[in-house]
């Protein structure tokens, strides 16, 4: 089991789950909220997965694709429609929930609905973002630029807290690799967490292949696992995957999603490599 950080380093998400204390969080959910059916699919079987493994919960999804590879790909019902979706998934499962912002604007609006901000990683370094995302009040999720090393993430978390937030994480989903292709540092994991904050791995961005399906991103989805299994062992203490029951047919990273049938399967050596003694 991942040593815990401080206390006062610890994430509380909503009412009920706690991240750096130890355990582990899953952050599940499609990609973009396409439907409320599907979302209420998704975070029924994401729940009672995570229940029955004794894993913390967190609904996942975006309003709003706003870095589509081709200017024709699908982005969503947009900000109103997906943060209603988002507030009746939280009210009907209770459960925390939340989406990615990618303007200073959207942040107070995200904030009234979801209880975590994600911050895309391609705006990772913008000033603006993370401070109006810090002023909600709400906890931050930082996903790691694909261009950063993950040393540089400290100039993160050192803006975060020259804003006054209240409780960041930062996430693993690779980093460009030459043409096409992401790798994952499975030692930078440790780096980012030896900076004092809680540390995910995005799993299904981790397997992509930017631009690899030349309107669109491509993506090698049987890496997944492995990829998954190495990160708890090496320590985190959130998972984040995208889930869907027809990943072939979903409007967005239909490459890389996870599908919904083989969720608890995942999930289960997930479980069991974290709580191994570290």
């Amino acid at each position: 089991m991942v040593k815990s950080l401080a206390p006062e380093r610890w994430l509380s998400v909503g009412e009920s789950v706690r991240i750096g204390d130890g355990g582990l969080t899953v952050i599940a959910g499609p990609c973009l909220a396409e439907s409320l059916d599907l979302c209420r699919r998704v975070a029924e079987r994401a729940q009672a997965a995570c229940a029955e493994l004794g894993l913390g919960y967190v609904f996942k999804a975006s309003f709003d694709k706003a870095n589509r590879t081709s200017a024709d790909s699908n982005r969503g019902e947009g900000i109103e429609a997906g943060l209603e979706i988002l507030a009746r998934i939280g009210r009907e499962f209770g459960v925390p929930t939340t989406t990615d912002i990618h303007l200073p604007d959207q942040a107070a609006v995200a904030a009234e609905v979801v209880d975590l901000l994600q911050i895309p990683a391609f705006l990772c370094r913008q000033s603006d973002l993370l401070e109006a995302a810090a002023a909600t009040g709400k906890p931050v999720n930082v996903k790691k630029g694909q261009f950063l090393a993950p040393g540089d993430t400290r100039n993160i978390v050192a803006k975060l807290d020259g804003f006054g937030a209240k409780g960041q994480m930062l996430t693993e989903r690779g980093t460009t690799f030459g043409y096409n292709t992401l790798i994952v540092d499975m030692p930078g994991l440790e780096q980012m967490r030896g900076l004092g904050v809680p540390v995910c791995f995005d799993a299904t961005h981790s397997a992509q292949r930017p631009g690899g399906a030349g309107t669109s991103t491509a993506g090698v989805r049987e890496s997944i696992p492995a990829m998954v299994r190495a990160a708890c062992a090496v320590g985190i203490d959130a998972l984040f995957l995208e889930v869907h029951p027809d990943p072939a047919n979903a409007l967005s990273d239909a490459a890389t999603q996870w599908p919904l049938d083989r969720f608890t399967e995942i999930l289960g050596s997930a479980a069991a490599l974290h709580r191994l003694d570290a």
